[in-house]
């Protein structure tokens, strides 16, 4: 196909060619691939195989869902977009020859290697596995130890302890974010496995497909009613009707994932006591905004106009969005308590300090009258992620970006870290 022109991109060289998809170069866009699926589902390392008409548009529309999911949520991968109904761009890679698998459950190939476990044993934390992709030998499983042996140099890099490190968070953090955003309609994700790639800045990315191949899906936690490849893996004869049905399942998990992440139904509202804290009070909405929850900022004295801060209250309270309230107010501190004694709404109190007033500002907003509820924190990016949290407790999206920020605070440390032991040789 090399010369060939799709979805706007004119194809290179093929570069790989696996059992369900193909990757080209694209010459005239440096750094980017195009990959494109194949209408052939496989199983046993090949040994069992089968044409699928409309697979590879399903497991396209598929991989690009999760993708958007996983990438809005803030996780480093390689894909870029879409490229027609069974391709899309990512950044070119050179990929790390190792699956990393996740598990909730104990089922399949894991009870064969640890006989005595029974099915459906629960890992809290998830079990995380990883195998050397090596088809002639079965994918072998491989230690840690193993990986950081075979000094897999790839675009520079070597994949020693802390790489491997931080893909073993990556892959917890991926599967955690897919099984939040999975049990929100009804599904267990049971086990999933991802792969690495390392691009030409030397950063390690999430990378090649993620659809219906790579993960154990069972609706309401029901092996019986599983939707994964798991149901070819199983049929001795294969049929066309059993084919038929494979293709249902795949399609009912395309369908269900254009749902797993809904538009937010969450707000907060900065509340100042006076427009000179607007510097303060844009702080914490832009930190908000950073986390993907919607803040509007009001100004409102509860000292000055009780009885407007109360409307404004009852119209959030109306409105129908789950909503929390950041209290901005220094000196006496009314408005954190107004607000928390007249809502059932959480309450934060914010206060915009200042060095001369320090200690009257904050205490005002801690010594509030017994029977309410509000809590104090100081800084602005404090108050976004208290208010952020709260909101995570119903909102997949907002937990999602909260569990990839400690994700990348890992990430950035160990790098960090990595880098001043080097300039230290």
């Amino acid at each position: 196909m090399s010369g060939t022109t799709v979805a706007g991109y004119k194809l290179g060289n093929l570069l790989i060619e696996g059992k369900t998809k193909q990757v080209y170069d694209l010459p005239e866009n440096p750094g980017l691939a195009l990959l494109q699926s194949k209408d052939r589902i496989t199983a046993g390392d090949g040994l069992k195989a089968h044409d699928l008409a409309g697979k590879a548009a399903i497991s396209n529309r598929t991989n690009a869902k999760v993708f958007e999911i996983l990438n809005a949520a803030g996780l480093k991968t390689a894909f870029v977009k879409l490229a027609g109904e069974t391709a899309f761009i990512a950044r070119k890679c050179e990929m790390v020859p190792i699956e990393w698998v996740t598990r909730r459950l104990a089922t399949g190939s894991f009870l064969k290697r640890h006989p005595g476990v029974e099915e459906g044993y629960r890992f809290s934390p998830p079990c995380q596995e990883t195998f050397f992709k090596d088809d002639a030998n079965h994918d072998p499983q491989w230690s840690e130890a193993q990986i950081i042996a075979a000094k897999f140099k790839l675009n520079g890099l070597t994949i020693g302890q802390d790489e491997v490190d931080i893909m073993r968070r990556m892959t917890l953090a991926v599967f955690e974010v897919l099984e939040k955003a999975w049990a929100a309609r009804g599904c267990a994700l049971i086990d999933m496995k991802i792969e690495f790639g390392v691009d030409s800045n030397g950063e390690i990315l999430v990378s090649d497909i993620i659809d219906s191949d790579s993960w154990r899906l069972w609706p309401s936690g029901d092996k019986r009613l599983m939707k994964d490849k798991q149901v070819y893996r199983n049929l001795a004869n294969v049929t066309q009707a059993d084919l038929d049905t494979v293709k249902r399942n795949f399609e009912w998990v395309a369908e269900q994932l254009e749902h797993l992440a809904p538009a937010p139904n969450c707000l907060v509202v900065v509340l100042m006591g006076s427009p000179t804290d607007d510097e303060h009070c844009k702080k914490i909405a832009k930190c908000c905004k950073d986390l993907g929850v919607p803040c509007q900022l009001r100004v409102s004295s509860a000292h000055k106009g009780t009885e407007e801060t109360l409307s404004i209250v009852a119209d959030y309270e109306g409105s129908g969005a789950k909503v929390v309230f950041i209290a901005v107010a220094g000196r006496s501190n009314g408005l954190g308590p107004v607000l928390s004694g007249n809502t059932t709404y959480p309450v934060i109190n914010c206060p915009p300090v200042r060095a001369d007033n320090v200690t009257q500002d904050v205490w005002s907003s801690l010594n509030v009258p017994s029977g309410l509820g509000c809590t104090t924190v100081v800084y602005p990016e404090a108050a976004a992620l208290a208010a952020a949290q709260i909101h995570a407790l119903h909102d997949v999206v907002i937990w999602s970006r909260l569990r990839v920020k400690q994700l990348n605070n890992f990430v950035s440390l160990k790098l960090a870290d990595k880098k001043i032991r080097e300039l230290a040789l």
